[in-house]
């Protein structure tokens, strides 16, 4: 059975907001198991503390090739953490990131201590050669007037990656969109 594992962004704390709620209706008419975390700390998150929490959360076994992962924002650098430090043998169906980021622009940092926030972020490597020993599917959507992501990471995404790369317009970071139909499609 397809499953599908929802990781929200900083400063969130569920996935009942924006996009996610239509892709969770969506997923559910067609009889995909969805999984959704709130997960901890979200005003101030740190790497060990959101990989670590899905590590608690997921079950290895559940983990097969029926199993995509959707990220948002700093949940798509949560993926590829988590994702690369999976034991060898294990596959998954895919990955998609919507606004995510190994970079962030200046209008990204709203309030005082955010830039140290995303520091580590930015700068703990990650060793993608091990991403993608678990799946070779990967789809990154960025919009050309996010606030907070450089378009210019879908560059990044599509070397590191080999992501399929999508730009929409007029989307800002995603946080008042409704919809991306190119999510429900990588997973049908």
């Amino acid at each position: 059975m397809k499953k599908v594992y929802l990781i929200h962004g900083w400063g969130d704390n569920t996935t009942d907001v924006t996009w996610f709620p239509w892709l969770k209706e969506e997923l559910k008419k067609k009889d995909i198991k969805v999984i959704s975390f709130n997960m901890p700390n979200t005003d101030e998150p740190k790497i060990n503390e959101w990989v670590g929490y899905l590590k608690e959360n997921i079950n290895l076994k559940d983990l097969d090739e029926e199993t995509y992962f959707v990220g948002h924002s700093i949940g798509c650098q949560t993926i590829m953490r988590f994702l690369e430090q999976l034991p060898k043998d294990k596959k998954v169906a895919g990955a998609i990131f919507v606004a995510g980021w190994f970079n962030l622009l200046e209008t990204a940092y709203e309030e005082e201590g955010e830039k140290e926030i995303g520091k580590p972020w930015i700068e703990t490597p990650i060793n993608f050669k091990k991403v993608k020993e678990h799946t070779k599917n990967f789809l990154a959507i960025f919009s050309e007037d996010d606030p907070c992501v450089p378009v210019s990471d879908s560059e990044l995404f599509k070397e590191k990656l080999n992501a399929k790369i999508v730009i929409r317009k007029n989307e800002g970071h995603f946080d008042e969109t409704f919809e991306i139909p190119e999510v429900l499609e990588m997973i049908n």
